[in-house]
């Protein structure tokens, strides 16, 4: 749940997940679709497919693996979260390299435009021995707390003697920033149908943004702008490659395979961010009212 989400945003989800599901046997038990729309809100729904496929693969494998490249094989668990686990849980010297560790190890060893590989191998000099994931959480707290993007404690830092970036004057400079590409942006339609008081959900194929989640019918996402003067309403959401703007448009019949969800349960369907102010902004709405 902490990869690309907030800790204020997680813990109490991650409070109730648990508390639905208090071990990997009963996570591996339970339906796709209960645990979608328990994640639902929280974003990066492949993390919760992966999540699912892995809790079921361990549990026919009868536990987890301990090293780090064999958790490597598990869905959803790549370099860095096979690392950690390997080292925190495991103890294994394994070099788990998150943004935080990057940036402290770049700073400390002065290296502008680091690769992946000079991290982990200044990580794993640093490492020692016994209780190897310790160096892994103290780097984790280090970067998120002192040795921040922009404006870094060096004077609270138990690392600033031996710090080459510091020793610069502009340690914010390292590692350089690279420049980001620009984000395109899409065009869409979802259609509102609605009847008795109830709407027309469907769900999304299992695979690609959103798989397997509640939501409104509607058009491919389309790089080409779009007629928005039937739209009732129109959101603009944004995702990590590309941003979108969903225009809702009133539809008399049905439309794909679903189900009809009352109005006053909507909070029950699982409903992810985009769909849920999408509902938000057409129930605002005089047409649709």
């Amino acid at each position: 749940m902490l990869q690309q989400t907030t800790v204020a945003t997680v813990k109490p989800r991650f409070d109730r997940f648990i508390a639905r599901w208090p071990t990997v046997g009963a996570l591996a038990a339970a339906s796709d679709e209960d645990i979608l729309s328990e994640w639902a809100g929280l974003g990066y729904y492949a993390r919760a497919r992966n999540l699912i496929a892995c809790a079921r693969q361990v549990t026919e494998r009868g536990g987890f693996p301990s090293h780090a490249n064999a958790l490597r094989e598990l869905p959803g668990i790549g370099a860095y979260t096979s690392a950690a686990i390997a080292a925190i849980a495991f103890g294994e010297k394994a070099a788990a390299v998150d943004t935080n560790v990057k940036r402290v190890v770049a700073r400390l060893r002065g290296l502008e435009l680091p690769t992946r590989r000079e991290i982990e191998d200044a990580l794993l000099e640093m490492m020692a021995d016994e209780r190897p994931g310790d160096l892994i959480q103290a780097m984790m707290d280090l970067g998120a707390a002192i040795c921040r993007p922009k404006q870094p404690r060096c004077g609270d830092c138990p690392l600033a003697h031996d710090c080459a970036a510091r020793v610069t004057g502009a340690p914010d400079n390292y590692p350089r920033r690279r420049q980001r590409a620009v984000r395109p942006h899409r065009q869409g339609i979802a259609f509102w149908t609605e009847r008795k008081g109830a709407l027309w959900l469907v769900r999304r194929p299992a695979k690609g943004l959103l798989g397997g989640m509640a939501a409104l019918p509607g058009t491919d996402w389309a790089d080409v702008a779009l007629d928005e003067a039937k739209a009732v309403a129109t959101v603009r959401h944004v995702f990590t490659h590309f941003s979108l703007d969903l225009h809702i448009v009133l539809c008399p019949q049905p439309q794909g395979d679903g189900w009809w969800q009352p109005l006053d349960h909507l909070d029950e369907a699982g409903l992810p961010t985009l769909y849920r102010r999408a509902v938000e902004a057409t129930l605002g709405s005089a047409q649709a009212a």
